[in-house]
């Protein structure tokens, strides 16, 4: 009993004093990877070839301890940061978002880390990514202009290691994977007119090409197509879309419902649109692909998971990011084998679902 007024005493623990957790270290995720310290080293450096079993043993041993790299200690050592740059006008579109991702994939896989950057399209951002101070914290930029054209070319090469992500050749002096836009809304629109739609819209195309030049490009080869099959291109049948969005997708259909002209294809300027589009098409009654035959572009995952299931033209974002993170890092290794700046097309298929 307490002495004071017969309350019971209380009584307090005394926390236990601990030890401050140990920082994993390059031995520890040696220890755990079976492999010496200078072969963590040379996997998280890129400095020497490794084999692809012994990467993968230390990156796993790394994700399992939660291996922190001493970015600043690194640099002073060799010079570089051990990280890259992604910039991408936007990770709300789902085929940006997948880009980034099958990059960070890759670049871990070599022993990179990776930060992103979104630019929302604005030529201010994408000059801020370019010249900034942020190029300075990274060792090399992988960056999709949208804001920024051929006029530019000189604003879109530096002294630093850059790969571009075009939806058209820029002829600036840096290495360029180039979408061809115009193949993909032809071979698209060529989709829809072989299962006989002859009535063909198409939602994208934006008067400003700041916000999507893939749009305009892609707008040419739906143009083409119809010109190739003996059809006029009808003003009243191309609905702009200010986002490529689910959203923006189903508010060009509205639109193009609204205005009452008679469609029996639809060619979206890319799935997240297509998929937007096929909601609203639906909602209305309109049977996909009996009445409306719908084709999107990018071959995202949510395309072949829809109801019904997507048709698009595939572009292979894991192949972009591979060819993407090899350019560079070769530019910041100044590998032998490294040819200079290269312009490189990338593939795109067309894959036939239910959709169409």
């Amino acid at each position: 009993m307490s002495p004071r007024g017969g309350l019971p005493e209380v009584g307090f623990d005394v926390p236990m004093t601990t030890e401050p957790r140990r920082p994993v270290t390059m031995a520890d995720v040696g220890a755990a990877a079976g492999v010496t310290n200078r072969t963590v080293s040379n996997v998280l450096s890129g400095n020497k070839p490794v084999s692809p079993a012994t990467r993968a043993a230390v990156m796993a041993a790394v994700r399992e301890l939660g291996y922190q790299m001493n970015v600043t200690a690194r640099g002073l050592r060799t010079g570089r940061t051990g990280l890259l740059t992604v910039a991408v006008p936007a990770l709300r579109i789902d085929y940006f978002a997948e880009l980034a991702l099958a990059v960070v994939d890759e670049a871990e896989r070599l022993g990179w880390a990776v930060t992103l950057q979104q630019t929302q399209s604005d030529r201010e951002r994408e000059l801020a990514i370019l010249g900034g101070h942020d190029r300075l914290l990274s060792d090399g930029l992988i960056f999709q202009p949208h804001a920024l054209g051929p006029a530019d070319r000189d604003l879109l090469v530096s002294d630093q290691p850059v790969v571009l992500l075009a939806d058209h050749e820029l002829q600036a002096d840096a290495d360029q994977l180039v979408l061809d836009n115009v193949g993909i809304g032809r071979e698209a629109t060529a989709h829809l007119l072989a299962r006989g739609r002859r009535r063909i819209a198409m939602i994208g195309p934006n008067h400003d090409p700041g916000l999507s030049t893939a749009g305009s490009y892609r707008l040419e080869g739906y143009r083409q197509a119809l010109a190739e099959a003996g059809l006029p291109a009808r003003p009243d049948l191309v609905v702009g879309a200010t986002r490529w969005t689910w959203d923006g997708g189903a508010a060009a259909a509205e639109e193009l419902l609204a205005s009452g002209v008679d469609l029996d294809g639809l060619f979206c300027g890319n799935d997240s649109l297509a998929l937007g589009a096929v909601h609203a098409l639906r909602r209305h009654g309109v049977d996909v692909p009996g009445d409306v035959a719908v084709i999107g572009v990018d071959d995202t995952r949510d395309a072949a998971r829809s109801d019904p299931a997507l048709s698009t033209v595939a572009i292979d974002s894991a192949g972009v990011a591979a060819t993407a993170v090899g350019l560079l890092v070769a530019q910041i290794r100044r590998d032998a084998a490294y040819a200079g700046p290269q312009t490189q097309t990338i593939a795109h298929r067309v894959v036939h679902r239910a959709s169409s």
